[in-house]
């Protein structure tokens, strides 16, 4: 799925990302709208993650929702 679809499809996606995260906070996922960029960078600072850890993270959610 590209980030394209993610996008436009933010708002049923949202839930599915919120339980994978569960630390980052509705505001985080509004202001995301889909965003892998931002999302990654919120999983750093929320996380402690590595920036490869971060959007390795949300490439395996992109591919978890073929």
């Amino acid at each position: 799925m590209n980030k394209d679809i993610i996008a436009g499809k933010w708002t049923q996606l949202k839930g599915r990302a919120q339980a994978r995260w569960g630390d980052l906070t509705d505001d985080d996922f509004d202001v995301a709208e889909g965003n892998a960029e931002y999302l990654a960078g919120k999983l750093q600072e929320r996380y402690g993650w590595e920036r490869d850890r971060a959007q390795k993270e949300v490439r395996d959610f992109e591919k978890s929702l073929n």
